[in-house]
């Protein structure tokens, strides 16, 4: 019976011996396992350089018109949305005061041809001549401008954005109403320092404007501001938009694309391409003799299912595109297949 015990235990520890030997050579053979990957060769090609803002459109004129002194609105003649054009009666102010001035002028008119005619015979002096013709000027002064602040005219073709006050009310600190150019229409956007030498006055742009399900229109750049803003280190640059049959509205969010020209980069897919977690660095992995280098890249714009590779990778190298998720910098590897 002892016996029997002893030999029972002696091939439970047999068999517990060729089981650790076992797992031991599989862990180890599963340790020698190289990771596979699967790599395509990347090259450099021309790139369209071109660079996208966004703004707010903008009206060309904005007027702001009002009386230059209080007065009463007797009636404004326009609605908001209402087109006008330059020269356009667009509200009349209390007349009171500017017949009042008509006729203190009419009377200053008849003193100084009187002192005229005096002045002839030697009636009058030539000092009492020119005091009644600055009297006259002062009154011609003050009627002309009671006749421009009675009826408010547009200086420009454009439309009615806005009507601050109903017929009857005094003239305050807001204007009457207010009138702007939208065509043209102007876009102020921040261009970075590093184009400053690529904008040009003249400049072609295309302008999308979401409103209009990304709608494509065509700009040029009207103005260059000359300074570069220390803080944000860009500088202003105004586009103009002809807006001919006035579709788009000051207000409206629209993205405006540049184009710099082209420059050859190297360009990987989008799976060559990993994020360094909580970070916003960069990485791709590079394959050369066997092994993978993890190295650090500069990322230009997204094309399609590409990116534009600044710095980081040369024209030619290998990259990994399938497998990043086992690999660390100088890691031996087995490639799939390569491109």
């Amino acid at each position: 019976m002892k016996s029997n015990k002893k030999f029972g235990v002696c091939m439970i520890a047999l068999v517990a011996v060729l089981f650790s030997c076992n797992s031991k050579q599989k862990e180890e053979k599963k340790t020698d396992e190289k990771p596979l990957v699967r790599l395509e060769t990347v090259h450099a090609q021309p790139v369209e350089q071109s660079q996208d803002f966004t703004a707010t459109v903008e009206a060309n004129i904005v007027n702001n018109i009002s009386p230059s002194i209080s007065l009463r609105i007797n009636k404004i003649l326009v609605e908001v949305g209402d087109r006008v054009h330059k020269g356009q009666v667009l509200a009349l102010m209390d007349r009171t005061n500017l017949v009042q001035s008509k006729t203190q002028l009419e009377n200053i008119e008849i003193e100084y041809k009187r002192a005229e005619e005096l002045y002839k015979v030697g009636g009058a002096s030539k000092q009492a001549l020119d005091t009644q013709k600055m009297q006259l000027d002062v009154a011609r002064s003050v009627y002309q401008n009671l006749v421009d602040n009675t009826q408010l005219l547009s200086p420009i073709d454009g439309i009615v954005t806005a009507r601050n006050y109903d017929n009857g009310d005094m003239f305050g600190a807001e204007p009457v109403v207010t009138v702007e150019q939208i065509s043209p229409v102007k876009i102020l956007i921040n261009v970075s320092e590093s184009f400053y030498t690529k904008v040009s006055k003249g400049m072609p742009v295309k302008v999308k404007v979401d409103a209009f399900d990304n709608e494509e229109f065509t700009g040029k750049v009207n103005l260059i501001y000359p300074t570069i803003d220390p803080q944000t280190r860009t500088f202003p640059v105004e586009v103009v938009m002809a807006n001919a049959n006035q579709k788009v509205r000051p207000g409206m969010f629209v993205r405006v694309t540049m184009n710099f020209g082209v420059k050859d980069y190297v360009v990987v897919p989008d799976q060559a391409v990993v994020k360094q977690s909580g970070a916003g660095d960069r990485f791709i992995y590079v394959y050369k003799d066997g092994k993978v280098s993890y190295n650090k890249v500069e990322i230009g714009r997204q094309l399609g299912t590409t990116y534009e590779v600044i710095s980081g990778v040369e024209s030619g190298d290998q990259v990994v595109v399938a497998g990043q998720s086992r690999l660390a910098n100088g890691m031996e590897v087995e490639v799939e297949n390569a491109k």
